[in-house]
Order: C-alpha cells, then sequence, then structure tokens
C-alpha cells in the first residue's frame, strides 16, 4: 500500500507491506533511478513482500511525494536518512538503480552505521550524461525520452517495455529529471568508494548500455567482499527485464545477511 510520512514538512510516499513491519524479517529500501518512482519495483514487491519489510520510496518531487528535488546526490541522502530515522528502520538493506544506486553507494560512505548491506544496480563511480541528451531534454523532452527508453532496454525487450517505460518517464516533471540527470553527472566517488564497508551486491545488465558493465565490475572491484552479478539479455532496466534473475540474486543476497533482531 501506499502510505505518505512527514519529513521537513514534506509528504514523502512509500510503497510498503499491507500489514506492519515485522521486526523479526529483514528490511529491504529501494530507491528509483532519475524521473522515475515507486512503480519502478514492481516485481520486486510482488515476490518479495511477504518475506520481507519492504519500502519503495518516491523521491521528493517524484511520484506522489512532494517537493522540488535536487541536483546532488548527498541531498537526496538525506532525506533518505530522514526517512529511516520516521520508519525506525535502520539496518535496512538499501537497493537502488541509476540515480538510486548512486544514492546507495554515497548513503554507505556518509551513514554506514544506519545500514546492513546495499544492492547496487546499474550504478558507476562516476556516470556521466552525454551534455546533448542534457541539452535535448531543454529543448525537445519527448524526443529525450524516448532516447532515454530506448538505450534503458536490451534491444531484444524493447517490444515488450518500451511503451510502459515511456509513460512512466513521461510523467515526470521535466525540470526535475534534469536534476536527477545533473546528480548523476556530477558523481565522482573515485578514491571514495574503497571506504564502504558494509555488505555489498552489484547488479547490471550485460546489455546496459546507459552505465556499462564495467562500470558495475569497477565498484564490485573496489568494495572489499563485494558479490557481482551480471545478468543475461538485460539492459539498464534489469530489475523490470528480467526481474526473476534480478530477484534470485536480491534475495541470495539479503538471506546472507542476518535480519535486525
Amino acid at each position: 500500500m501506499l502510505k505518505y510520512y512527514n519529513i521537513e514538512s514534506t509528504k514523502i510516499a512509500c510503497w510498503i507491506n499491507n500489514s506492519d513491519f515485522d521486526k523479526h524479517q529483514q528490511s529491504l529500501i529501494f530507491i528509483h533511478g532519475s524521473g522515475s518512482d515507486h512503480s519502478l519495483w514492481s516485481h520486486q514487491y510482488a515476490k518479495l513482500h511477504k518475506h520481507y519489510n519492504i519500502v519503495a520510496v518516491d523521491l521528493p518531487g517524484h511520484g506522489r511525494s512532494q517537493g522540488s528535488g535536487e541536483t546532488d546526490v548527498r541531498a537526496y541522502c538525506v532525506w533518505i536518512s530522514k526517512l529511516l530515522d520516521v520508519l525506525h528502520l535502520k539496518n535496512s538493506i538499501v537497493i537502488g538503480h541509476s540515480l538510486g544506486a548512486a544514492i546507495t553507494l554515497q548513503f554507505a560512505l556518509n551513514y554506514p552505521q544506519d545500514i546492513k548491506g546495499i544492492v547496487v544496480v546499474g550504478g558507476g563511480l562516476k556516470m556521466p550524461v552525454n551534455p546533448s541528451l542534457l541539452e535535448l531534454l531543454k529543448v525537445n523532452p519527448e524526443q529525450a525520452i524516448e532516447l532515454i527508453c530506448k538505450f534503458s532496454l536490451a534491444r531484444e525487450n524493447r517490444p515488450k517495455f518500451f511503451d510502459a517505460l515511456k509513460k512512466s518517464l513521461s510523467g515526470a516533471n521535466i525540470n526535475i529529471l534534469y536534476g536527477d540527470l545533473t546528480a548523476c553527472n556530477k558523481l565522482d566517488l573515485t578514491g571514495e568508494i574503497e571506504k564502504i564497508a558494509v555488505p555489498a551486491l552489484v547488479i547490471c545488465g550485460v546489455e546496459d548500455k546507459m552505465t556499462p558493465a564495467d562500470f558495475s565490475r569497477q565498484i564490485a572491484e573496489n568494495i572489499d567482499g563485494a558479490k557481482l552479478c551480471l545478468i543475461e539479455d538485460a539492459g539498464h532496466m534489469v530489475m523490470m527485464e528480467r526481474p526473476k534473475e534480478f530477484n534470485d540474486a536480491l534475495n541470495a543476497f539479503a538471506s546472507s545477511i542476518a535480519p535486525r533482531r
């Protein structure tokens, strides 16, 4: 169900379990990518909500949440920290995709005491955005969104997912989407990522054109003990394109970390 939490006088929407959180279950906090919302994680919620405490957040200015978005990953981390305080769900596993992956990595650096592990999906130490795409987003947002959707999906998966992905991104506030991409573009964890000391799983689609698999290899190589999972026949939207493989990897990782007692 969708529930709202008041944070800094701003209503933040979260898709959570229908029942109260079970303190004996592991908690999973899902953070979506640029211009997206909690619905990105529908395949994960459907399969995992009976076994975990689930929180799929709409970042400020996204989906059903109030706010105007941010242009820096660190600022989004502050919102996530305050949300975990309100939810009393520290010691969770944080899962982030794309922009959410950047937030997750930065969160592990800034708030390691608040989490038990991270899952980084389609991320990178740096996440450069093509300047032409940023410019196109200003002058022709519809065309820019079509390009984003095209290159976010493996070629064979475009007929199945393109229209739904385009519909989702087309509902985004263009200024907020621009700010999200700016936050990605500014990210540089070079020399910092080695400091991450929580268990980490790094997932990427083999055919990811937005954040190529080499980006994920670099993350995994620089976090001590990190596990790398490359999923065939999937692009940047790997959690949608290959949900079973994604969920199996996530469940195995989460199960390997003892839940909060």
